[in-house]
């Protein structure tokens, strides 16, 4: 069963390499459609991290604060 991630993995080559293609093919030079294409790109993986964020359903929502972040950083140096 594919989810919407596995659209957005499909999808982030194809809108680099079709929107890049289509403005070469328009007349922009690859120079200039290369960084258009790139943007399209990366509005597809922004819209996959921040509007549609993966969550864990199970997960507690205290545990970023468990303190296990700050276990190895107690001011020690490896002298």
């Amino acid at each position: 069963m594919t989810g919407y991630y596995d659209y957005v993995l499909g999808l982030i080559p194809a809108a680099l390499i079709g929107v890049t293609a289509f403005l070469n093919l328009v007349g922009l030079s690859l120079l200039s459609a290369l960084p258009a294409g790139a943007v399209a790109a990366a509005t597809v993986m922004a819209h996959a991290i921040f509007v549609r964020a993966p969550v864990a359903a199970d997960a507690p929502a205290d545990a970023s604060r468990s303190g296990q972040g700050e276990a190895g950083s107690g001011g020690r140096s490896s002298a």
